[in-house]
């Protein structure tokens, strides 16, 4: 059977928004997927609904299909998309709207089941992590146009994936190979230059939207249309590999993909196969992401320039606390970012910012008592007073945890064109997740010089946010700083390196066959994203400030 060409459009809620055209136009493609949901984006949509109950939906998805549903109808190009959010069936009644208005004759099916807020009383969104086989039935149904809510992102791969070949749920090697091929497509241009640590060996100004060949055995080739920008590398590959996982086992739905088992060859230009990848039966749980308003949130910045930093730091801190005495926030988070440098020929390098964040259930008290406080001390506190800009009346902000619900208590149904329903069997068998034992390491470089120097420069690294916690991949580029690396960077240097992790939960999972090594990071995000608990509130540039820390290296690698 001939492979399946997968592509991706859309790697979260406001992503480029000609991406499908460029997709539908740029070559030869089967399925195109969108991706638009992120924890904070279930919460935005959970806002949403809140002030309209037909809402809780992306809507830039009808945007985007008002200009090109009638070419991908025209190209045969089905579309699968978990734009529906939280209103997955409204979101397909409003594309079936636009097809008749358009004069295009499409089949829209959806995919629901996944809302459990109903066993979650006061939260905004809870959502359960579905797989990709409610997602294949309306495909196999004739559906052109697919609509899910939460679903885990790689399945909007394997779903295409198993439809086109006629997988079963216990082919576990063939769908693992489709989530790994899915988790390199999920986030759009990071699969193609965007966001890479060695962004400067290609044209990433624009970088294309990244591909799928997918064969019948579950291996894949990586790459993107002829004539786009950025590029298609074994290292582009492997830091999406990397990005938001842990361990070995990588859990879904459907299956356990093992990342330990997963192979990559560069096959030409802008072409990386993905080979050996393994499968395990799924864990006995679904994820469920819960999101709820914690409280209000406000902050102010307030401008130090010059000398005596630490001193005027120090009084408008001390002014504050009494200001915010009577009634003080429940949370309150101080932070000195010193950005100045001494004799700075422009005011802006010889100034640092000390940032002021609170935070309570009571709007008030992060509002009118802040905001009254900060303008009193105008003129009554350090020399050069003033703040980046005034602080408002304060904002909700969101909190997320995940809980773990047995796959029996979800509802997965697939809602077809017509009207039928096709309820979506739980999984045939189940294996609790445990951790892989530790691979054999390879030998250790032979003794010799070594210069001090940033990590960066014989290692890439990408990091991201899941809940409260945050990875970070890091991967060497040839097989001796591999050696290098897979000994020296340890769970100790590398607390030592990235101090806010010493009194964090830190684990670290070597891959053996990427070079790379992945940490997990417990709690360092708080609440998560929405939360906003420190100043990279989704990790995305701890494996940058990884990269940027000094370590003797040896010279044969420099």
């Amino acid at each position: 059977m001939r492979p399946l060409r997968i592509g991706n459009f859309s790697g979260f809620y406001g992503d480029r928004s000609d991406a499908l055209r460029e997709m539908l136009t740029g070559g030869e493609v089967d399925v195109l997927t969108g991706d638009y949901l992120a924890e904070l984006t279930m919460l935005i949509l959970g806002r949403d609904r809140l002030k309209d109950p037909s809402a809780g939906y992306a809507r830039t998805f009808l945007r985007q299909l008002e200009d090109c549903l009638g070419l991908a109808r025209e190209r045969g190009v089905r579309i699968v998309a978990n734009a529906g959010g939280l209103n997955p069936a409204g979101l397909a009644e409003r594309t079936r709207e636009l097809a008749d208005r358009l004069g295009v004759p499409v089949r829209v099916a959806h995919v629901e089941g996944d809302d459990l807020a109903a066993a979650y009383p006061g939260t905004l969104a809870a959502h359960a992590y579905l797989g990709g086989f409610g997602i294949a039935a309306c495909l196999r149904a004739g559906a052109d146009v697919v609509i899910t809510g939460r679903v885990t992102d790689a399945a909007l791969v394997t779903g295409p994936a198993a439809a086109h070949f006629g997988w079963t749920p216990t082919e576990y090697d063939r769908l693992a190979g489709a989530v790994v091929a899915g988790h390199v497509l999920e986030c759009g241009t990071q699969a193609t230059g965007g966001n890479y640590a060695f962004f400067g060996e290609g044209d990433v100004r624009r970088p294309g939207f990244p591909l799928a060949e997918l064969h019948a055995d579950g291996s894949s080739v990586i790459t993107k249309h002829p004539g786009t920008g950025g590029f298609v590398d074994t290292g582009t590959v492997t830091a999406q590999l990397l990005y938001e996982t842990g361990g070995a086992r990588y859990a879904g739905p459907d299956v356990t993909a093992r990342l330990d088992t997963v192979r990559l060859r560069r096959e030409g230009p802008d072409r990386v196969r993905i080979e050996g990848v393994r499968g395990e039966a799924p864990p006995p749980t679904l994820k469920v992401g819960l999101n709820r308003l914690g409280g209000f949130r406000n902050e102010v910045v307030f401008v130090l320039t010059g000398l005596d930093i630490e001193a005027k730091a120090a009084l408008v801190r001390e002014q504050l606390g009494e200001a915010l005495a009577k009634s003080p926030p429940r949370d309150v988070r101080w932070e000195l970012v010193r950005t100045d440098r001494a004799d700075a020929d422009t005011e802006e390098t010889a100034s640092a910012l000390l940032r002021l964040v609170v935070r309570d259930p009571d709007q008030q008290a992060v509002g009118r008592a802040l905001s009254g406080a900060a303008v009193e001390l105008a003129l009554a506190s350090y020399p050069g007073f003033h703040v980046l800009s005034p602080p408002g009346k304060g904002a909700p902000y969101g909190v997320f945890e995940d809980v773990y619900v047995p796959h029996g208590d979800v509802a997965h149904m697939a809602v077809l064109h017509d009207g039928r329903r096709i309820p979506v069997s739980a999984p045939l068998e189940t294996r609790p997740l445990e951790a892989v034992p530790s691979p054999p390491l390879p030998e250790p470089l032979p003794p010799g010089p070594t210069r001090r120097a940033p990590l960066g420069l014989v290692a890439g690294a990408r990091s991201g946010d899941k809940g409260g916690n945050a990875n970070v991949g890091v991967w060497a580029r040839t097989d001796e700083a591999w050696r290098w690396l897979a000994h020296t960077l340890t769970t100790e240097r590398f607390r030592q390196l990235l101090p806010e992790t010493r009194e964090l939960p830190v684990t670290r999972h070597p891959l053996p066959n990427l070079r790379a090594l992945n940490f997990a990071v417990e709690n360092i995000l708080g609440a998560g994203v929405a939360g906003q608990a420190r100043f990279d509130p989704q990790a995305k540039a701890l494996g940058e400030w990884l990269r940027s820390r000094h370590l003797d290296i040896p010279e044969t690698l420099l």
